[in-house]
């Protein structure tokens, strides 16, 4: 069995790393974190250097419990969600944790939900959970 998570190092990814460890623990699962950046010359070294932390943060999390975990750092000129989807139909994953934060009508217009087209697009089910 395999499980996937969305992580980026806020609040509601680590809440979705906690819930994954727990589910992972229970059914034996191996979970693979991947970190979504959109890649190419607009990427800055501290973004770079924020995501190789963030991953390592999840990997030694998952070690803690003994559980089999895999850490990708993505830049494939996709969005979070996209890259999220497309993963986990590459891998043949069997579910999604995924962190979502509440958005203004306005920020979802503006920025989109990376949470949201996981959910509707994903070929698995999605846990979606917040940090409250």
């Amino acid at each position: 069995m395999k499980f996937l998570v969305g992580y980026n190092g806020s609040e509601v990814s680590k809440a979705a790393l906690s819930l994954a460890r727990t589910y992972a623990d229970l059914f034996g699962a191996q979970v693979l974190v991947i970190t979504s950046l959109v890649g190419g010359s607009g990427e800055k070294p501290d973004e770079i250097g924020k995501a190789r932390s963030d991953l390592k943060y999840a990997e030694d999390y998952f070690k803690e419990k003994n559980i089999p975990c895999e850490t990708y750092q993505l830049a494939r000129g996709l969005t979070p969600g996209e890259d999220m989807v497309r993963f986990a139909e590459e891998n043949n994953v069997d579910q999604i944790f995924v962190g979502i934060e509440k958005k203004s009508r306005t920020q979802k217009i503006i920025l989109g939900s990376n949470a949201q087209f996981v959910i509707l697009k994903a070929p698995c089910p999605v846990v979606s959970v917040n940090a409250a």
